[in-house]
């Protein structure tokens, strides 16, 4: 590989031609790897691109970053997700609706139906889209008496909202299988309304740049997967030493080596999310959120997740189906706005200001409660006080090409 690839020849260079263990070797550095891997004079590859599969990640946040996979490699990581598709519940027979998002290079929706026809189980595949129009969406799932969607939790949850709206269920459905962004304790209330029957599962845990990274373990906990050994080497590390953890219950990066790939070789590559070992034996891992999904509100740092936690905590009775955080800037200072999404449409006064008014004051106090120095910072004057906005769940923002929610929006000005 080094001989054939410029930009490993290079991080490699002061390394012995013979390593014996994955660890002695560095981790990728995002930023340099994705400069390396152009459409030109790419520097990246192992060999020229003749014979590949192009895809287009990193959609959400900085630049588009293209991956590739051959003819083989490709077959390779579909069938192995395919076989983890029956541990996360797919049955002989199920009726699969493909709701993911498919056009402009992505991979999502072409993956999960390769996935489909290639697991070790028959199965029907209904390839409609995310893109398809909701009304039409519906009317192929009670068609065809779907057993199965799969697609991104927002786009569950947009076609749950359209259910509910209408006055509509549908009780056939027995799986939702979600990816590309995780599921929340928030929207499932929202899920269960719209499909009374249906179980939320995570359908695996994958990027196209990274490849197979886990499948679905089954039990009460959606976050819960198993390494995809032997096909990819998952390793978790600490965040402040880089060293790798094998204690159990300790947050740390994921990094990810693919076995199998060889033009665009992916070697101790940070994937971009916090994880934690429930099972180190078994492969076992909890996906713990982005590592880099968080804001930063003047001086004052903020876990997405943990900012999920303190909403729930704050609401017992489930009234929130969403939540993003918007961050912006105005008079100097940064400000933190929640954008909370609930049934009803409380613009138009659909929802209970009063209800709406006491769980905005709850939440900001368990808020600043945890982060106590949210609250100085306020009366420092050097940032706004944290505000909530009240919205549908339709109304929160997604990204255009993929369809996901975007957890954090930051409007500050970055010029």
């Amino acid at each position: 590989m080094r001989r054939n690839s410029p930009f490993y020849r290079e991080l490699y260079a002061g390394l012995s031609d013979q390593v014996d263990e994955i660890t002695a070797l560095p981790v990728v550095p995002q930023d340099a790897f994705w400069r390396a891997n152009t459409p030109r004079d790419n520097r990246l590859l192992t060999g020229p691109l003749d014979e590949a599969v192009v895809f287009k990640s990193g959609g959400t946040t900085g630049a588009p970053k293209f991956s590739v996979y051959t003819r083989d490699e490709w077959r390779e990581f579909t069938s192995a997700f395919g076989a983890g598709l029956v541990e996360a519940g797919l049955r002989p027979g199920h009726r699969v609706a493909d709701l993911f998002y498919a056009g402009e290079l992505y991979a999502s929706f072409t993956f999960i139906l390769d996935s489909l026809h290639r697991a070790p189980v028959g199965n029907v595949r209904l390839p409609i889209g995310g893109a398809a129009p909701l009304e039409s969406t519906v009317h192929t799932l009670e068609e065809f008496d779907i057993d199965v969607i799969a697609g991104t939790t927002t786009t569950l949850c947009t076609l749950a909202d359209h259910l509910v709206r209408a006055g509509r269920r549908l009780p056939g459905v027995r799986i939702l299988f979600f990816g590309g962004e995780g599921l929340y304790e928030d929207q499932q209330p929202l899920l269960r309304k719209a499909f009374p029957q249906a179980q939320a599962r995570s359908i695996g845990y994958a990027a196209v740049d990274s490849g197979l990274l886990g499948a679905a373990v089954p039990g009460t906990d959606p976050r819960v997967h198993r390494a995809f050994t032997p096909h990819t080497v998952v390793e978790i590390l600490d965040e402040n030493t880089g060293e790798p953890l094998a204690r159990e219950g300790v947050a740390g990066r994921v990094v990810v080596t693919d076995l199998r790939r060889r033009l665009m070789p992916v070697i101790r590559y940070p994937v971009g999310d916090r994880a934690e070992w429930t099972d180190a034996a078994a492969g076992h891992f909890r996906i713990l959120g982005r590592a880099d999904e968080g804001v930063r509100i003047g001086a004052v740092s903020l876990y997405t997740q943990d900012v999920h936690d303190l909403v729930r905590s704050a609401d017992p009775t489930g009234q929130v189906f969403g939540m993003q955080l918007v961050v912006r800037r105005w008079d100097g200072r940064d400000g933190l706005v929640l954008r909370l999404a609930v049934d009803g449409d409380p613009a138009a006064g659909d929802a209970d200001s009063d209800g709406l008014g006491h769980l905005a004051d709850a939440v900001t106090k368990e808020i600043l409660a945890a982060r106590r120095m949210y609250a100085e910072e306020v009366e420092a004057a050097r940032i706004h006080p944290l505000a909530v906005e009240w919205v549908r769940h339709g109304q929160l923002a997604v990204n255009p090409r993929t369809g996901k929610l975007k957890r954090v929006i930051d409007e500050r000005p970055h010029s």
